[in-house]
């Protein structure tokens, strides 16, 4: 995918359906202010600029000229909840299924649809979301996007470590196999969003919202966190770093850290993730042509930066710290500026 041309949007759920930018004929471009909707699996996304579009994508063209970016999210959420009882690929969201579905819409008294309230709503929320993400910026420390000069010195280093510098790791030798209890549950009799007592994230072989997509009750479940979680049956074999509390649920598994002698910290968890990946998540592994459960994965070898012959932690550290910080940047910049409006 090329960094030019127009947005090429698909049937995935992430990036807004976009999974990069094409360049083809300009008559075969779709008009912006529009939604694109996913044939078999009702993902549907407000499109703000024109975009070309992947295989069974419909586009939706508003009717009204009062239509826009700060009212689509409202006609999104009513669309979803409508769809939400629709199976994926099982469907076939045709032209007369989308035709003939209802959603729920404010009117005014004159039985006209009050784009006015929606823009309002969706403004509020928008509001109330920032001032959370705000909060949660300076609570963990994410609001402080400066780079330090060790940080500087670790990004210009990535650049002049040579093949000396990395020493070779089995995997088995620096985690362990975490043990976990059989839940007694399927995937599809769980709520994809915590609701009563089903709470606790459940890990599976999805690489979607990283694998965790489902929700369980806490008793009888192993809770874990500050690990790292790989499928063993998937399509998909990509580790992710687990900071927060869950169970495993099923075609999946965790590993945690063994090495006594020093403790890492979730910074240099996400480095060793990036390092597993690079022998995991591969093209040439499949659902059909599977990698295998964590037998095969702890033979498999990583490399790791090395100082006097042992592991250099502190520039992991340092390296992740100041990748977070410049990724960070743009999300505390746009906060501070909503805020600044909305005062």
């Amino acid at each position: 995918m090329k960094s030019g041309g127009h947005p090429y949007i698909v049937r995935q759920s992430t990036e807004n359906g976009k999974k990069g930018n094409i360049d083809e004929p300009i008559e075969f471009l779709n008009e912006g202010n529009t939604i694109s909707f996913g044939q078999d699996t009702a993902t549907m996304f407000y499109q703000e600029k024109p975009y070309f579009t992947g295989d069974k994508i419909k586009i939706l063209k508003p009717k009204y000229s009062q239509f826009s970016k700060k009212n689509a999210q409202f006609f999104l959420i009513s669309m979803r909840k409508a769809f939400y009882g629709f199976s994926w690929g099982s469907s076939r969201f045709n032209v007369e299924t989308l035709n003939n579905q209802k959603v729920l819409l404010p009117v005014r008294e004159e039985n006209l649809i009050d784009f006015d309230f929606m823009e309002k709503f969706i403004a509020e929320l928008e509001n109330q979301q920032v001032a959370k993400l705000s909060d949660y910026l300076t609570a963990n420390g994410f609001d402080n996007y400066e780079v330090s000069n060790e940080e500087l010195t670790a990004l210009r280093k990535l650049t002049e470590i040579g093949i000396d510098d990395w020493g070779t790791y089995t995997i088995g030798s620096l985690f362990a196999k975490v043990a976990t209890k059989k839940l007694p549950y399927k995937a599809k009799e769980l709520p994809k969003k915590p609701i009563e007592d089903c709470v606790l994230p459940c890990l599976t072989s999805s690489f979607q919202n990283q694998g965790l997509n489902y929700y369980a009750p806490k008793v009888g479940a192993t809770i874990i966190n500050n690990v790292i979680s790989l499928p063993s049956n998937s399509d998909v074999y990509r580790a992710y770093y687990q900071s927060k509390d869950f169970t495993v649920l099923s075609d999946s598994y965790a590993i945690q850290w063994k090495l006594t002698e020093h403790k890492i910290t979730p910074n240099q968890y996400l480095f060793m993730v990036m390092c597993i990946n690079k022998v995991t998540d591969l093209p040439i592994y499949s659902y059909k042509n599977k990698l295998g459960g964590w037998n095969v994965v702890k033979r498999k070898q990583i490399n790791l930066p090395q100082k006097n012959g042992k592991i250099d932690f502190n520039f992991m550290e340092r390296l992740i710290s100041a990748v977070r910080k410049r990724v960070i940047k743009d999300v505390v910049l746009y906060t501070d500026r909503k805020t600044e409006n909305n005062e």
